[in-house]
């Protein structure tokens, strides 16, 4: 996977739409201080270089009754690589695990879980985590609050 040379104009645009994604070309080449046909080339070509993956409403979890978020340290009774992808394939197919990480360290993997309570982590570890392939063993981490929880909107 290739990086992608950005200048100032990407760099500004990739800011104003991690800031809004809704904006428009209008308003976006007025912002960037550039004019609108060729901010439209630009945006376009981000897009095809895979820069911009998709755009998305930012929905508030805790408004949806979500705010019970746990980590969760998953240690694999071995990590070969078929085993990893079984694991991989398995574990996105559960939408209360937002993130997933390959960890280098005392464990293998680190989730991000987020559910309306303590009961409803305590079946999902239960009955989907713990389930999952090549699974030796977890460690829950519930978090108290929320400190920062920004996406990736800041490009430099």
């Amino acid at each position: 996977m290739n990086t992608i040379d950005l200048d100032g104009f990407d760099t500004a645009i990739l800011q104003e739409l991690a800031r809004d994604g809704r904006i428009s070309i209008t308003e976006l080449s007025r912002r960037i201080g550039l004019s609108k046909s060729p901010t439209q080339a630009r945006l376009r070509r981000l897009e095809e270089a895979g820069a911009i993956r998709g755009y998305r409403a930012l929905l508030d979890p805790i408004r949806l009754g979500l705010d019970h978020i746990a980590f969760v340290e998953v240690k694999m009774t071995h990590t070969r690589e078929a085993a990893l992808a079984e694991f991989n394939e398995a574990l996105a197919k559960i939408p209360e695990i937002e993130q997933a990480h390959l960890i280098a360290g005392n464990f293998d993997y680190l989730l991000k879980v987020r559910t309306a309570n303590m009961r409803s982590y305590r079946r999902v570890l239960a009955e989907k985590i713990s389930t999952l392939p090549h699974v030796a063993s977890t460690s829950t981490y519930v978090a108290m609050q929320a400190v920062k929880e920004d996406g990736f909107g800041n490009v430099t």
